[in-house]
């Protein structure tokens, strides 16, 4: 007897799921609207779901932005710290991911990008099968020798909005090769995500160690 539709999707591989953290104003949302082009360039089927505290105000940046179709976004409204959400009971984010998968079958990534608010930020790892953290130099050249959960732990480290780094008085290179000394080996990436440049390296990071291309 052949198979049904609904047997069928059932079998298919779950889309990897990968978290975006970081501080307010560092440039996640920047992020995301950078690699959507990149990852449209490749194929790959992704989707996002956001958080925030009581509005959806990321997810409706992203649906108006062109640069997906509006349904392929969903924002999680958190009520509280959204921190606590995505670390401590990642249950909305999971139904959230769960809907994007049935409805939108088949997806290669699923993105989830966190409200921001300190250097704390973690992902529990029932959520997601990888996580990067998203700092900027404007934020100070000192954050990586503070030694946040999100600088040690994350998969990837992104050091963003790299072109600012003399007009603020921090020294990039110092900045970076401090960021690799406390990750012990682990990856740092510098980006502006205002001109993209450095976003082709971080497609590349995903596309090799999440969706195991290449």
């Amino acid at each position: 007897m052949a198979e049904t539709a609904e047997a069928l999707a059932a079998a298919a591989p779950s889309a990897a799921r990968v978290g975006i953290g970081g501080p307010v104003g560092s440039g996640k949302t920047a992020l995301i609207e950078g690699l959507l082009p990149l990852f449209a360039a490749r194929g790959t089927s992704l989707a996002i779901v956001t958080n925030d505290l009581v509005t959806q105000e990321d997810a409706e940046r992203l649906q108006r932005s062109g640069l997906i179709p509006p349904e392929r976004v969903v924002g999680v409204e958190a009520g509280a710290c959204p921190h606590t959400v995505i670390r401590e009971d990642p249950t909305l984010n999971i139904e959230a991911a769960d809907l994007l998968e049935d409805q939108l079958r088949p997806l290669d990534l699923i993105l989830i990008e966190s409200g921001g608010d300190n250097l704390a930020s973690t992902f529990s790892l029932d959520l997601v099968d990888h996580w990067m953290f998203v700092i900027d130099v404007s934020g100070g050249g000192d954050i990586p020798r503070k030694r946040g959960p999100g600088i040690i732990r994350a998969d990837l480290l992104i050091i963003n909005k790299s072109d600012l780094a003399p007009h603020v008085g921090v020294d990039l290179a110092l900045m970076r090769g401090e960021a690799e000394e406390v990750r012990n080996g682990r990856p740092v990436l510098l980006t502006n995500c205002r001109t993209g440049e450095g976003l082709d390296r971080v497609a590349d990071h995903l596309a090799h160690d999440v969706l195991m291309e290449g």
